[in-house]
């Protein structure tokens, strides 16, 4: 990525040690339900967006990597833990998860792999009984969290 071109997205991980910029659209935007992205991402399926390395810089700090298969490497940040890229390794493009966006409502998945392991019960998510924090916590709870996360934003 060339230091003129303007960023379309940006993002980074929870403590803000490292940042990242991409400067067109995203190739795909999708779901992975396999079981190595269940264990990497901690939850019951990973999202990532698609990207050609030449559209992509880490623009603060670098990912730590764990070669998660012979082909493919896993960033993630050594400092907080967040996951956030998938590559093969000498790649062309790398995968970021999409949850690491500082606007993740504009990176919208469009395709699944890995569905031989989705769970059955992730289908029925958007019917569960739902509520935002404010009311899971209250607010007199709510004014006394103070968070440590990065802001979503350079």
């Amino acid at each position: 990525m060339t230091d003129t071109s303007k960023p379309v997205l940006t993002g980074g991980c929870q403590c803000g040690a490292v940042r990242f910029s991409v400067t067109t659209a995203p190739n795909r935007v999708s779901i992975c339900h396999c079981r190595m992205c269940q264990k990497a991402s901690g939850a019951p399926f990973a999202s990532f967006a698609d990207i050609n390395r030449t559209d992509f810089a880490w623009t603060k700090g670098k990912p730590s990597f764990f070669r998660s298969s012979t082909i493919a490497e896993r960033g993630y940040c050594a400092a907080c833990g967040t996951p956030l890229s998938f590559g093969r390794i000498d790649g062309d493009r790398i995968e970021i998860m999409t949850g690491t966006f500082d606007h993740p409502d504009r990176v919208i998945p469009t395709r699944q792999f890995g569905t031989e392991s989705r769970l059955g019960w992730v289908v029925g998510i958007a019917n569960l009984p739902s509520q935002t924090t404010q009311q899971n916590y209250g607010p007199e709870k709510m004014a006394t969290i103070v968070s440590y996360q990065h802001p979503d934003h350079d």
